[in-house]
């Protein structure tokens, strides 16, 4: 979908990159190699974003690192825009406001890191049919064509857990109120 927006593949890459987990930084080498890239081609891109205020680059030592600007004022539409490219804002609305008892919601893995795998990584948090929700999974995974790997833990077992999933970047969707990242 994005792509047919925004002609430039890099550029569609860099934007779900940086802008579906706005912790994620990264350095011009280290995304060459993520997407399989030539370092010129993708620095032309990072050029061109930071240009237009949408990323902010840092010098850590020798290093340029660069980081969604999360003050522009279209922050909050692109990090939507590149939600919805994925299809995880069809998980939230789907899946998680289904299944009843959902405190917490979260991505991990590749899609918390901004890279399109195929494969997402959902922690639910919860008291959660699994039946049900392997149910509401296999509908979605047609919609979006993405697989939707789920990991069911209940609030204890995600206290002794929640160190990890920070490790991890793990992407808030849903905190049980409703809110949605």
């Amino acid at each position: 979908m994005l792509e047919s927006l925004i002609t430039s593949k890099t550029r569609a890459k860099l934007l779900l990159k940086f802008f579906l987990n706005p912790g994620t930084s990264a350095y011009l080498r280290g995304l060459a190699d993520e997407f399989g890239e030539s370092t010129n081609g993708v620095r032309v891109e990072l050029n061109r974003l930071s240009e237009a205020g949408l990323l902010e680059c840092a010098d850590e030592g020798r290093t340029k690192v660069y980081r969604a600007n999360t003050g522009h004022p279209l922050f909050p539409e692109l990090q939507r825009i590149a939600a919805k490219t994925l299809g995880i804002d069809q998980v939230v609305e789907q899946v998680v406001r289904r299944l009843g008892n959902v405190e917490l919601a979260f991505v991990t893995g590749d899609y918390a890191r901004g890279i399109d795998s195929g494969l997402i990584d959902l922690v639910l948090v919860g008291e959660i049919d699994r039946g049900y929700f392997d149910h509401l999974s296999d509908k979605i995974e047609k919609l979006i064509g993405r697989k939707i790997r789920g990991l069911i833990l209940s609030r204890d077992e995600f206290s002794r857990l929640k160190g990890r999933l920070e490790a991890e970047n793990a992407l808030l969707l849903w905190d049980g109120d409703g809110k949605t990242g």
